[in-house]
């Protein structure tokens, strides 16, 4: 199974047999590569009921529910990693959300797009319109993205609440760049934190 290369990068880092929660896990397909590969103990929550179902025909142990509310239910220290891929723009409060993520997991995994990227810039600049790119595929309306973030925001989030930045990748497509002027050059982020 080809993995979105976020996804890729984060079933490369996660410890064989670790406990695992993946948030917005859609239809499971890093779920079921951390089963298939790695031995891993993966459990899903996903807000779209369609994605849950094929994610459980996929025999991956996956509910319904919404980031924003659900996360609380969950006890400290559950699991090895929380994973919240392509997620994060999308949550109504993503301070709290990070915030259960290091609750529950011991190391947390967030991948976002990154609006400052120059082809974004670009196109706002030069169209003064709202960008469509293959990071962010659909017209401002339609979009679920409803917190536009940047790789330097979330830099300062973490840095301003005392978390750990245990490593970081950055992505134009599905090629790695280095951190130098991430920012301005890099479509998509993964970071893995701890506390």
């Amino acid at each position: 199974m080809s993995l979105r290369p976020d996804l890729a990068i984060i079933a490369d880092h996660v410890a064989r047999g670790a406990r695992v929660l993946d948030i917005g896990c859609g239809d499971g397909d890093l779920m079921a590569v951390l089963r298939d590969q790695r031995g891993v103990d993966a459990r899903g929550l996903e807000i779209d009921p369609a994605n849950v179902s094929r994610a459980v025909a996929k025999g991956l142990s996956v509910v319904q529910g919404d980031a924003d509310t659900d996360l609380t239910y969950y006890p400290d220290r559950a699991f090895d990693y929380a994973i919240l891929s392509q997620t994060l723009q999308t949550a109504r409060a993503p301070d709290r959300v990070l915030t259960d993520l290091l609750r529950i997991g011991t190391r947390a995994f967030v991948s976002f797009p990154n609006f400052a990227f120059w082809r974004v810039r670009w196109r706002l600049m030069w169209g003064g319109r709202m960008p469509v790119t293959k990071a962010l595929p659909v017209s401002w309306y339609a979009t679920q993205d409803i917190h536009h973030l940047t790789i330097d925001d979330f830099r300062a989030f973490v840095a301003e609440r005392g978390l750990t930045v245990e490593n970081s990748w950055f992505l134009t497509g599905s090629r790695r760049i280095s951190s130098a002027a991430a920012n301005l050059r890099a479509e998509h982020a993964v970071f893995l934190l701890r506390r």
